[in-house]
Order: structure tokens, then C-alpha cells, then sequence
């Protein structure tokens, strides 16, 4: 069965090229334009995989995936791993996506071949942040 994969990115080219890529690897890829979007759709629907920029406006990837986190807890859902994508390596942001322990973390531009082995690695793995 094929898995589910939710891409949060307000970069529509970003969020377009990693569906595109993963589609073509057998995944289901769900898309949100911000993490407002994405918390509406966790509710909605199960996905085995979260991939998400940092730096979003209104609600960063960071809050996002805190909030995510929190409304899985809430609903007795199991954890879903996350990866997190951002150009921004250098900043105060990218310590705070450490902290988190997300399953894994790549750098914008992305190597395709270590997108998807980071993908393949981080659904197999599951989510150990707890």
C-alpha cells in the first residue's frame, strides 16, 4: 500500500517538485500552501510522512509541527515522522527544528538522491521524538 506523504511548503515551484518526485516514486503526496492548511488536513486524513519548510509566514514550520504534535497527542493518533527542508542552515531557526528531533533535515537546494533516500529512511524508521 502505498504511503502518505503531507509536503507543507508556501512555495507552490517547491511544494510542485517534491509531489512531482515523489508521485513518481509510488508515494501519495498531499500539498499545504501554509500550516494553518495542514493542521486542517491532519484532521481530515492519515499520513505516514511530513515534510516541511521552516520559514512560512503566519505560522512557521516549527509551530506548525508543535501544533501537529499537539493534536495527535490529543486524539490518541500515533506520531507522524517529519522531515524539515529550509535554506536557512545558518540561523537560530534551524537549532529550534534540531531540538525537535525530527526523523530528518535537508538543505534547500535538495539532492534528489538524498531527498528520497531521507524519505525512504524516515518512514521506515517512524517517528521517535517522544
Amino acid at each position: 500500500m502505498p504511503k502518505n506523504i503531507l509536503i507543507i511548503d508556501d512555495n507552490k515551484l517547491i511544494a510542485i517538485t517534491l509531489r512531482r518526485l515523489l508521485t513518481r516514486e509510488g508515494y501519495n503526496v498531499t500539498t499545504a500552501a501554509s500550516g494553518k492548511k495542514a493542521l486542517a488536513l491532519i484532521a481530515k486524513s492519515d499520513f505516514d510522512l511530513i515534510m516541511s519548510d521552516i520559514k512560512m509566514p503566519e505560522m512557521d514550520g516549527i509551530e506548525t509541527v508543535r501544533k501537529i504534535r499537539e493534536y495527535l497527542a490529543q486524539n490518541g493518533k500515533h506520531p507522524i515522522p517529519e522531515i524539515f527542508i529550509t535554506g536557512y542552515a545558518k540561523e537560530d531557526i534551524y537549532q529550534k527544528a534540531l531540538e525537535l528531533n525530527a526523523v530528518g533535515y535537508l538543505e534547500k537546494p535538495f539532492d534528489i538522491k538524498g531527498l528520497l533516500e531521507t524519505t525512504k529512511q524516515a518512514i521506515e524508521r517512524g517517528n521517535y521524538y517522544n
